[in-house]
């Protein structure tokens, strides 16, 4: 039988995974940004501040951003690490790779932006201080090997860092759960013409492992001392893995 893999609830085969994931990301690249503002009413900015926070990082220091998008967590970065560090921006998706590198511009922001596959970084050993990945591991077909590349380029010293949906506390599933199903999909067709991709977001996010599963899974990828914070009771959580 052929391997198969999670879109949302469906299960398909990795190459069709990947294929319907750029083509969500081709659908909303436009109208990201207004979305997420729309969606999380704005608290996708203080979740990003925390993992800045949680990044640690002193001038002259060399990042790297998976799944960059539209550039938010990078432009942050590039603040912290100021004009003697590196910051490089990625994105498996060129429709939101294109999206940011046009507002980092925007924002006088000249940073190296790479089209790359998480699963394969074309980036040398201990090459990295600061790794990240923020709402970008669970769209990520095989995430043991992402999670396996991250550890591998960090040097020692260095820290991986995993911003994602993650498993709400229990008294609020239900009311998280209406608004997941009920009204995303509602504000993507109003705002950004497509419902479908929206009602995959709200899928992508019940199959991705929870917090303390994501944990294991970082350890078994090599990280040291992993520990995650949940942020909104959960809704989102911040998980952070040393290289000793």
């Amino acid at each position: 039988m052929d391997e198969q893999t999670k879109f949302g609830f469906e299960n398909v085969t990795p190459d069709e995974k990947t294929r319907r994931v750029r083509g969500v990301f081709d659908s909303v690249a436009r109208k990201y940004d207004v979305m997420n503002d729309l969606m999380s009413g704005g608290l996708h900015r203080l979740w990003k501040r925390f993992a800045i926070e949680s990044a640690q990082l002193r001038p002259g220091q060399r990042v790297l951003d998976l799944a960059g998008g539209t550039g938010d967590l990078a432009r942050l970065f590039a603040k912290r690490v100021g004009p003697d560090g590196v910051v490089v921006h990625t994105d498996i998706n060129g429709a939101m790779l294109t999206a940011g590198r046009d507002k980092l511009l925007d924002a006088g922001l000249m940073l190296p932006t790479v089209q790359c596959n998480a699963e394969a970084l074309p980036f040398a050993d201990r090459a990295f201080d600061v790794v990240s990945i923020a709402f970008g591991l669970r769209n990520v077909t095989h995430k043991d090997r992402a999670l396996a590349e991250m550890r591998r380029v960090i040097r020692p010293g260095g820290r991986a860092l995993v911003l994602e949906f993650s498993q709400v506390a229990a008294p609020l599933a239900p009311a998280y759960d209406w608004y997941s199903f009920n009204v995303l999909p509602r504000i993507g067709s109003m705002v950004a013409g497509d419902a479908e991709s929206y009602r995959y977001l709200a899928e992508s996010i019940r199959v991705h492992p929870n917090q303390e599963r994501l944990k294991e899974m970082m350890e078994q990828a090599g990280f040291d001392a992993v520990e995650y914070f949940n942020l909104t009771a959960g809704v989102v959580a911040v998980h952070v893995g040393m290289v000793y």
